[in-house]
């Protein structure tokens, strides 16, 4: 199976990345590549993809790796939407989880007691007797 993903290159502390169809099974420092397709440099912000090649490639089955697919997403090559690379780990997940469920409860908590306050201002006031007021006597 072919993927199009990023080759490292240049020198410590001076990344370069080309992107590059290979096979999948290959190392992606030491294996052959079957195209190259581009480049980018982070440092200079600089990328260059040959799309025509891009969209071939894709079309005859290659699949893109998620940094190049959100490569191609950004460079307006291919359409959708990003993929989130960031992954928590399940314990973090369960925290994130367990905090949301607290603040609602909290949320809810909070809720019933507002509705309890506004139902005791509700209730039927008695309402106090006003003075009739008496015609001013004339003169």
């Amino acid at each position: 199976m072919l993927t199009i993903r990023l080759t490292r290159k240049g020198k410590k502390n001076q990344p370069f990345f080309r992107v590059v169809v290979i096979d999948k099974k290959r190392s992606s420092k030491g294996g052959r590549s079957v195209e190259d397709l581009g480049f980018k440099n982070p440092l200079t912000k600089k990328v260059s993809i040959n799309k025509e090649r891009v969209l071939y490639w894709i079309k005859n089955g290659a699949q893109p790796s998620e940094t190049v697919y959100n490569l191609l997403v950004s460079e307006k090559i291919i359409e959708g939407k990003k993929v989130n690379l960031f992954k928590l780990s399940k314990k973090k997940r369960a925290e994130i989880a367990a905090a949301k469920k607290a603040k609602a409860e909290e949320l809810k908590a909070k809720a019933e007691a507002e509705k309890a306050e506004k139902e005791k201002l509700v209730e039927p006031v008695a309402e106090e007797s006003k003075p009739e007021e008496q015609p001013a006597p004339a003169e």
